[in-house]
Protein backbone atom coordinates (compact mmCIF):
# COMPACT_ATOMS: atom_id res chain seq x y z
CA UNK A 1 0.00 0.00 0.00
CA UNK A 2 2.75 2.46 0.99
CA UNK A 3 4.71 1.68 -2.19
CA UNK A 4 1.58 2.43 -4.23
CA UNK A 5 1.24 5.77 -2.41
CA UNK A 6 4.90 6.61 -3.04
CA UNK A 7 4.80 5.88 -6.76
CA UNK A 8 1.26 7.15 -7.26
CA UNK A 9 1.98 10.56 -5.73
CA UNK A 10 5.21 10.84 -7.73
CA UNK A 11 3.49 10.07 -11.04
CA UNK A 12 0.58 12.37 -10.24
CA UNK A 13 2.85 15.30 -9.39
CA UNK A 14 4.97 14.75 -12.50
CA UNK A 15 1.83 14.50 -14.63
CA UNK A 16 0.53 17.89 -13.48
CA UNK A 17 3.87 19.55 -14.16
CA UNK A 18 5.44 19.77 -10.70
CA UNK A 19 9.26 20.06 -10.96
CA UNK A 20 11.05 16.75 -10.44
CA UNK A 21 12.74 17.76 -7.18
CA UNK A 22 9.45 18.80 -5.55
CA UNK A 23 7.64 15.77 -6.95
CA UNK A 24 10.21 13.47 -5.34
CA UNK A 25 9.98 15.42 -2.10
CA UNK A 26 6.18 15.35 -2.09
CA UNK A 27 6.06 11.61 -2.78
CA UNK A 28 8.55 10.98 0.02
CA UNK A 29 6.49 13.07 2.48
CA UNK A 30 3.29 11.24 1.52
CA UNK A 31 4.96 7.87 2.01
CA UNK A 32 6.48 8.79 5.36
CA UNK A 33 3.11 10.05 6.57
CA UNK A 34 1.55 6.72 5.56
CA UNK A 35 4.31 4.88 7.42
CA UNK A 36 3.87 7.16 10.47
CA UNK A 37 7.52 8.22 10.29
CA UNK A 38 8.37 11.76 11.50
CA UNK A 39 8.69 14.15 8.57
CA UNK A 40 11.98 15.44 9.94
CA UNK A 41 13.49 12.23 8.57
CA UNK A 42 12.76 13.42 5.02
CA UNK A 43 14.85 16.54 5.52
CA UNK A 44 17.55 14.64 7.39
CA UNK A 45 17.91 12.29 4.42
CA UNK A 46 17.96 15.25 2.01
CA UNK A 47 20.75 16.89 4.00
CA UNK A 48 22.68 13.62 4.15
CA UNK A 49 22.30 13.19 0.40
CA UNK A 50 24.13 16.41 -0.42
CA UNK A 51 26.73 16.12 2.37
CA UNK A 52 29.02 13.74 0.46
CA UNK A 53 32.50 15.21 -0.05
CA UNK A 54 32.81 14.00 -3.65
CA UNK A 55 29.70 16.01 -4.62
CA UNK A 56 31.69 19.20 -4.01
CA UNK A 57 33.21 18.59 -7.44
CA UNK A 58 29.85 19.18 -9.13
CA UNK A 59 29.56 22.98 -8.66
CA UNK A 60 33.19 23.46 -9.68
CA UNK A 61 32.85 21.39 -12.87
CA UNK A 62 29.60 23.21 -13.70
CA UNK A 63 31.32 26.56 -13.13
CA UNK A 64 34.37 25.54 -15.20
CA UNK A 65 32.15 24.40 -18.06
CA UNK A 66 30.18 27.66 -18.08
CA UNK A 67 33.37 29.70 -17.96
CA UNK A 68 34.75 27.75 -20.93
CA UNK A 69 31.60 28.43 -22.89
CA UNK A 70 31.67 32.17 -22.16
CA UNK A 71 35.42 32.36 -22.82
CA UNK A 72 34.81 31.23 -26.40
CA UNK A 73 36.50 27.83 -26.11
CA UNK A 74 33.54 26.18 -27.86
CA UNK A 75 34.07 28.48 -30.87
CA UNK A 76 37.71 27.42 -31.13
CA UNK A 77 36.79 23.75 -30.94
CA UNK A 78 34.28 24.29 -33.73
CA UNK A 79 37.06 25.82 -35.85
CA UNK A 80 39.19 22.69 -35.42
CA UNK A 81 36.33 20.36 -36.27
CA UNK A 82 35.24 22.43 -39.25
CA UNK A 83 38.76 22.57 -40.68
CA UNK A 84 39.13 18.80 -40.25
CA UNK A 85 35.70 17.53 -41.33
CA UNK A 86 33.89 20.42 -42.98
CA UNK A 87 34.87 19.43 -46.53
CA UNK A 88 32.83 16.18 -46.40
CA UNK A 89 29.30 16.14 -47.79
CA UNK A 90 27.12 17.22 -44.93
CA UNK A 91 30.34 18.03 -43.11
CA UNK A 92 28.73 20.42 -40.64
CA UNK A 93 26.89 17.47 -39.09
CA UNK A 94 30.20 15.68 -38.53
CA UNK A 95 31.69 18.95 -37.30
CA UNK A 96 28.91 19.18 -34.70
CA UNK A 97 29.68 15.67 -33.44
CA UNK A 98 33.42 16.35 -33.33
CA UNK A 99 33.06 19.69 -31.59
CA UNK A 100 30.61 18.23 -29.05
CA UNK A 101 33.07 15.44 -28.28
CA UNK A 102 35.91 17.88 -27.66
CA UNK A 103 33.69 20.24 -25.66
CA UNK A 104 32.54 17.27 -23.57
CA UNK A 105 36.19 16.77 -22.61
CA UNK A 106 36.24 20.17 -20.94
CA UNK A 107 32.64 20.63 -19.73
CA UNK A 108 31.05 17.21 -19.09
CA UNK A 109 27.54 18.57 -19.52
CA UNK A 110 25.10 17.55 -22.26
CA UNK A 111 22.99 20.69 -21.93
CA UNK A 112 26.07 22.93 -21.96
CA UNK A 113 27.31 21.15 -25.07
CA UNK A 114 23.96 21.51 -26.86
CA UNK A 115 23.84 25.19 -25.93
CA UNK A 116 27.43 26.07 -26.80
CA UNK A 117 27.86 24.02 -29.97
CA UNK A 118 24.27 24.48 -31.13
CA UNK A 119 24.31 28.25 -30.87
CA UNK A 120 27.51 28.30 -32.91
CA UNK A 121 26.76 25.73 -35.62
CA UNK A 122 22.99 25.68 -36.08
CA UNK A 123 22.84 29.08 -37.83
CA UNK A 124 25.66 27.96 -40.15
CA UNK A 125 23.85 24.73 -41.00
CA UNK A 126 20.64 26.56 -41.79
CA UNK A 127 22.46 29.16 -43.90
CA UNK A 128 24.03 26.41 -46.02
CA UNK A 129 20.76 24.64 -46.72
CA UNK A 130 20.68 21.98 -44.01
CA UNK A 131 17.26 21.02 -42.70
CA UNK A 132 16.14 22.46 -39.38
CA UNK A 133 15.29 18.97 -38.12
CA UNK A 134 18.75 17.66 -39.08
CA UNK A 135 20.48 20.48 -37.22
CA UNK A 136 18.47 19.82 -34.05
CA UNK A 137 18.87 16.04 -34.19
CA UNK A 138 22.63 16.12 -34.69
CA UNK A 139 23.16 18.76 -32.01
CA UNK A 140 20.99 17.02 -29.40
CA UNK A 141 22.31 13.48 -29.87
CA UNK A 142 25.95 14.59 -30.16
CA UNK A 143 25.63 16.37 -26.80
CA UNK A 144 25.20 12.96 -25.12
CA UNK A 145 28.86 12.21 -25.81
CA UNK A 146 29.74 14.80 -23.17
CA UNK A 147 28.23 12.51 -20.52
CA UNK A 148 30.79 9.81 -21.35
CA UNK A 149 33.92 11.84 -22.10
CA UNK A 150 35.50 12.92 -18.77
CA UNK A 151 34.95 14.92 -16.71
CA UNK A 152 31.26 14.14 -16.14
CA UNK A 153 29.52 15.29 -12.98
CA UNK A 154 26.91 12.55 -13.45
CA UNK A 155 29.68 9.98 -12.94
CA UNK A 156 30.42 11.69 -9.62
CA UNK A 157 26.75 11.33 -8.65
CA UNK A 158 26.85 7.64 -9.61
CA UNK A 159 29.97 7.09 -7.51
CA UNK A 160 28.28 8.67 -4.49
CA UNK A 161 25.03 6.73 -5.05
CA UNK A 162 26.76 3.38 -5.46
CA UNK A 163 27.53 3.12 -1.75
CA UNK A 164 30.63 1.01 -2.48
CA UNK A 165 33.10 3.73 -3.35
CA UNK A 166 33.34 3.28 -7.10
CA UNK A 167 36.47 5.15 -8.19
CA UNK A 168 35.69 8.44 -9.97
CA UNK A 169 39.02 8.21 -11.77
CA UNK A 170 38.15 4.74 -13.08
CA UNK A 171 34.74 5.99 -14.21
CA UNK A 172 36.34 8.91 -16.04
CA UNK A 173 38.73 6.57 -17.85
CA UNK A 174 35.99 4.03 -18.56
CA UNK A 175 33.93 6.61 -20.45
CA UNK A 176 36.62 7.50 -23.00
CA UNK A 177 36.34 4.57 -25.45
CA UNK A 178 32.50 4.32 -25.26
CA UNK A 179 32.38 8.10 -25.80
CA UNK A 180 34.59 7.91 -28.89
CA UNK A 181 32.60 4.93 -30.19
CA UNK A 182 29.30 6.77 -29.74
CA UNK A 183 30.74 9.87 -31.45
CA UNK A 184 31.94 7.77 -34.41
CA UNK A 185 28.53 6.14 -34.86
CA UNK A 186 26.75 9.49 -34.66
CA UNK A 187 29.18 11.02 -37.17
CA UNK A 188 28.57 8.07 -39.51
CA UNK A 189 24.78 8.39 -39.40
CA UNK A 190 25.08 12.19 -39.76
CA UNK A 191 27.09 11.65 -42.96
CA UNK A 192 24.67 9.01 -44.30
CA UNK A 193 21.61 11.22 -43.74
CA UNK A 194 23.43 14.21 -45.25
CA UNK A 195 24.39 12.25 -48.38
CA UNK A 196 20.85 10.95 -48.73
CA UNK A 197 19.47 14.49 -48.53
CA UNK A 198 22.13 15.93 -50.82
CA UNK A 199 23.55 18.48 -48.41
CA UNK A 200 26.53 20.49 -49.75
CA UNK A 201 30.23 19.86 -49.27
CA UNK A 202 32.41 22.28 -47.41
CA UNK A 203 35.77 23.65 -48.50
CA UNK A 204 39.04 22.72 -46.81
CA UNK A 205 40.47 26.01 -45.50
CA UNK A 206 44.08 24.94 -45.93
CA UNK A 207 46.69 23.52 -43.58
CA UNK A 208 47.73 26.91 -42.28
CA UNK A 209 44.26 27.68 -40.95
CA UNK A 210 43.84 24.12 -39.66
CA UNK A 211 47.08 24.26 -37.68
CA UNK A 212 46.23 27.76 -36.41
CA UNK A 213 42.87 26.47 -35.15
CA UNK A 214 44.62 23.66 -33.29
CA UNK A 215 47.14 26.02 -31.70
CA UNK A 216 44.39 28.39 -30.56
CA UNK A 217 42.37 25.53 -29.04
CA UNK A 218 45.24 23.82 -27.20
CA UNK A 219 45.00 25.99 -24.04
CA UNK A 220 41.30 25.12 -23.69
CA UNK A 221 41.76 21.41 -24.38
CA UNK A 222 44.66 21.30 -21.92
CA UNK A 223 42.11 21.64 -19.12
CA UNK A 224 41.09 18.01 -19.73
CA UNK A 225 44.75 16.96 -19.59
CA UNK A 226 45.21 18.71 -16.25
CA UNK A 227 42.06 17.15 -14.78
CA UNK A 228 42.76 13.56 -15.85
CA UNK A 229 46.53 13.79 -15.44
CA UNK A 230 46.21 15.09 -11.91
CA UNK A 231 43.70 12.41 -10.90
CA UNK A 232 45.60 9.52 -12.47
CA UNK A 233 48.95 10.65 -11.09
CA UNK A 234 47.51 10.95 -7.60
CA UNK A 235 48.43 14.62 -7.36
CA UNK A 236 44.86 15.57 -6.46
CA UNK A 237 41.37 14.11 -6.12
CA UNK A 238 38.48 14.61 -8.52
CA UNK A 239 37.11 17.31 -6.20
CA UNK A 240 40.42 19.13 -6.11
CA UNK A 241 40.79 18.79 -9.88
CA UNK A 242 37.43 20.49 -10.38
CA UNK A 243 38.61 23.53 -8.40
CA UNK A 244 41.87 23.60 -10.34
CA UNK A 245 39.87 23.45 -13.59
CA UNK A 246 38.01 26.62 -12.54
CA UNK A 247 41.23 28.49 -11.75
CA UNK A 248 42.86 27.32 -15.00
CA UNK A 249 39.84 28.34 -17.07
CA UNK A 250 39.79 31.80 -15.52
CA UNK A 251 43.47 32.25 -16.29
CA UNK A 252 43.30 31.18 -19.95
CA UNK A 253 39.99 32.95 -20.52
CA UNK A 254 41.17 36.24 -19.05
CA UNK A 255 44.82 36.26 -20.14
CA UNK A 256 45.40 33.76 -22.98
CA UNK A 257 42.19 34.33 -24.96
CA UNK A 258 41.35 37.70 -23.38
CA UNK A 259 37.67 36.97 -23.89
CA UNK A 260 36.58 36.46 -20.27
CA UNK A 261 35.79 39.84 -18.80
CA UNK A 262 34.18 40.73 -15.50
CA UNK A 263 30.63 40.74 -16.89
CA UNK A 264 30.99 37.28 -18.42
CA UNK A 265 32.57 36.01 -15.20
CA UNK A 266 29.59 37.27 -13.18
CA UNK A 267 27.15 35.71 -15.66
CA UNK A 268 28.96 32.36 -15.42
CA UNK A 269 28.99 32.52 -11.61
CA UNK A 270 25.28 33.36 -11.41
CA UNK A 271 24.30 30.66 -13.91
CA UNK A 272 26.44 28.06 -12.14
CA UNK A 273 24.88 28.89 -8.79
CA UNK A 274 21.39 28.40 -10.28
CA UNK A 275 22.28 25.09 -11.92
CA UNK A 276 24.12 23.81 -8.84
CA UNK A 277 21.15 24.67 -6.62
CA UNK A 278 18.82 22.74 -8.92
CA UNK A 279 21.14 19.74 -9.14
CA UNK A 280 21.73 19.53 -5.38
CA UNK A 281 18.03 19.96 -4.61
CA UNK A 282 17.28 17.11 -6.98
CA UNK A 283 20.00 14.96 -5.40
CA UNK A 284 18.68 15.64 -1.90
CA UNK A 285 15.07 14.92 -2.86
CA UNK A 286 16.08 11.77 -4.73
CA UNK A 287 18.03 10.58 -1.68
CA UNK A 288 14.92 10.91 0.50
CA UNK A 289 12.87 9.11 -2.15
CA UNK A 290 15.47 6.35 -2.34
CA UNK A 291 15.37 6.00 1.46
CA UNK A 292 11.62 5.50 1.28
CA UNK A 293 12.14 2.81 -1.37
CA UNK A 294 14.69 1.10 0.87
CA UNK A 295 12.31 1.12 3.84
CA UNK A 296 9.66 -0.49 1.64
CA UNK A 297 12.24 -3.06 0.40
CA UNK A 298 11.54 -2.13 -3.20
CA UNK A 299 15.09 -3.05 -4.33
CA UNK A 300 14.67 -6.57 -2.96
CA UNK A 301 11.25 -6.93 -4.58
CA UNK A 302 12.52 -5.73 -7.97
CA UNK A 303 15.55 -8.02 -7.78
CA UNK A 304 13.26 -10.93 -6.95
CA UNK A 305 10.96 -10.02 -9.84
CA UNK A 306 13.79 -9.88 -12.36
CA UNK A 307 15.41 -13.10 -11.16
CA UNK A 308 12.03 -14.83 -11.22
CA UNK A 309 11.79 -13.98 -14.92
CA UNK A 310 15.32 -15.13 -15.80
CA UNK A 311 18.77 -15.67 -14.34
CA UNK A 312 20.48 -15.36 -17.72
CA UNK A 313 22.97 -12.44 -17.44
CA UNK A 314 22.27 -11.27 -21.01
CA UNK A 315 18.52 -11.14 -20.45
CA UNK A 316 18.94 -9.51 -17.03
CA UNK A 317 21.04 -6.73 -18.58
CA UNK A 318 18.49 -6.29 -21.37
CA UNK A 319 15.69 -5.98 -18.78
CA UNK A 320 17.73 -3.43 -16.79
CA UNK A 321 18.38 -1.42 -19.95
CA UNK A 322 14.70 -1.42 -20.88
CA UNK A 323 13.77 -0.26 -17.36
CA UNK A 324 16.29 2.59 -17.51
CA UNK A 325 15.27 3.60 -21.02
CA UNK A 326 11.61 3.79 -19.98
CA UNK A 327 12.37 5.72 -16.78
CA UNK A 328 14.61 8.09 -18.71
CA UNK A 329 11.74 9.20 -20.90
CA UNK A 330 9.96 11.01 -18.07
CA UNK A 331 12.57 11.76 -15.40
CA UNK A 332 15.85 13.66 -15.50
CA UNK A 333 19.21 11.94 -15.26
CA UNK A 334 20.48 13.00 -11.83
CA UNK A 335 17.50 11.80 -9.76
CA UNK A 336 17.37 8.55 -11.69
CA UNK A 337 21.01 7.85 -10.91
CA UNK A 338 20.39 8.46 -7.19
CA UNK A 339 17.21 6.34 -7.13
CA UNK A 340 18.09 3.43 -9.41
CA UNK A 341 21.76 2.85 -8.61
CA UNK A 342 21.16 1.31 -5.14
CA UNK A 343 18.42 -0.86 -6.70
CA UNK A 344 20.00 -2.03 -9.94
CA UNK A 345 23.72 -2.06 -9.15
CA UNK A 346 23.48 -5.02 -6.70
CA UNK A 347 21.54 -6.97 -9.34
CA UNK A 348 24.21 -6.22 -11.92
CA UNK A 349 27.04 -7.14 -9.55
CA UNK A 350 25.31 -10.45 -8.72
CA UNK A 351 25.45 -11.47 -12.39
CA UNK A 352 29.12 -10.51 -12.66
CA UNK A 353 29.00 -6.96 -14.01
CA UNK A 354 31.80 -4.69 -12.84
CA UNK A 355 30.45 -1.57 -11.03
CA UNK A 356 32.56 0.71 -13.25
CA UNK A 357 31.18 -0.98 -16.38
CA UNK A 358 27.64 -0.67 -15.05
CA UNK A 359 28.19 3.03 -14.42
CA UNK A 360 29.02 3.61 -18.09
CA UNK A 361 25.96 1.62 -19.12
CA UNK A 362 23.84 3.94 -16.96
CA UNK A 363 25.48 7.10 -18.32
CA UNK A 364 24.76 6.20 -21.95
CA UNK A 365 21.32 4.73 -21.24
CA UNK A 366 20.05 7.68 -19.23
CA UNK A 367 21.74 10.03 -21.69
CA UNK A 368 19.46 8.65 -24.38
CA UNK A 369 16.58 9.63 -22.11
CA UNK A 370 17.73 13.25 -22.32
CA UNK A 371 16.84 13.29 -26.03
CA UNK A 372 13.64 11.26 -25.65
CA UNK A 373 10.21 12.85 -25.01
CA UNK A 374 8.21 13.67 -23.01
CA UNK A 375 10.99 15.17 -20.85
CA UNK A 376 14.01 15.12 -23.18
CA UNK A 377 15.68 18.21 -21.72
CA UNK A 378 18.62 18.23 -24.16
CA UNK A 379 16.33 17.76 -27.16
CA UNK A 380 14.18 20.60 -25.84
CA UNK A 381 17.22 22.90 -25.51
CA UNK A 382 18.44 22.03 -29.02
CA UNK A 383 14.97 22.64 -30.45
CA UNK A 384 14.75 25.99 -28.69
CA UNK A 385 18.18 27.09 -29.96
CA UNK A 386 17.31 25.91 -33.48
CA UNK A 387 13.90 27.60 -33.30
CA UNK A 388 12.32 24.33 -34.40
CA UNK A 389 9.33 22.50 -32.97
CA UNK A 390 10.32 19.33 -31.15
CA UNK A 391 7.65 17.41 -33.06
CA UNK A 392 9.34 18.37 -36.33
CA UNK A 393 12.70 17.02 -35.15
CA UNK A 394 11.17 13.80 -33.83
CA UNK A 395 9.85 12.82 -37.25
CA UNK A 396 13.39 12.28 -38.54
CA UNK A 397 15.43 11.51 -35.43
CA UNK A 398 15.03 7.72 -35.67
CA UNK A 399 18.35 6.95 -37.41
CA UNK A 400 20.13 8.77 -34.58
CA UNK A 401 18.15 6.84 -31.97
CA UNK A 402 19.11 3.67 -33.82
CA UNK A 403 22.87 4.22 -33.58
CA UNK A 404 22.57 5.26 -29.93
CA UNK A 405 20.87 1.95 -29.19
CA UNK A 406 23.61 0.13 -31.12
CA UNK A 407 26.22 1.96 -29.04
CA UNK A 408 24.33 1.06 -25.84
CA UNK A 409 24.23 -2.63 -26.76
CA UNK A 410 27.95 -2.64 -27.59
CA UNK A 411 28.82 -0.90 -24.32
CA UNK A 412 26.56 -3.28 -22.40
CA UNK A 413 27.80 -6.56 -23.84
CA UNK A 414 31.45 -5.73 -24.60
CA UNK A 415 32.84 -4.87 -21.14
CA UNK A 416 36.34 -4.34 -22.56
CA UNK A 417 35.16 -1.07 -24.10
CA UNK A 418 34.69 0.33 -20.60
CA UNK A 419 37.27 -1.59 -18.57
CA UNK A 420 40.37 -1.59 -20.77
CA UNK A 421 41.61 1.92 -19.93
CA UNK A 422 40.96 1.65 -16.15
CA UNK A 423 42.80 -1.70 -16.24
CA UNK A 424 45.87 -0.09 -17.80
CA UNK A 425 46.18 2.42 -14.96
CA UNK A 426 45.74 0.00 -12.08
Amino acid sequence: MELAILMGVLLLLLAIGVPVAFALMGASIACFLALDIPLVVVFQRMAAGVSTFSLMAIPFFIFAGDLMYRAGIADRLVQIAEAAFGRSRGGLGIVTVGASTMFGAVSGSAIASASAIGSTLMPSMKARGYGDDYAVNVTATAAIVGLLIPPSHNMIIYSAASGIGVSIGDLFLAGVIPGILTAFLLALVSWIVAVKRGYPRGVFPGWARFLRAIVLAIPGLFAAVIIMGGILSGMFTATESSAIAVVYTIVIGAFAYRSLGWNRFREAAAQSVRITAMVLLIIGSATAFGHALAILEAPTQLAGLITSITDNPILVLLIINVILLLLGTFMDMSPLIIITTPILLPIAVDIGVDPVHFGIIMMLNLGIGLVTPPVGSVLFVASAIGKTRMETALRTIWPFYGVLIVALLLVTFVPALSLTLPGWFK
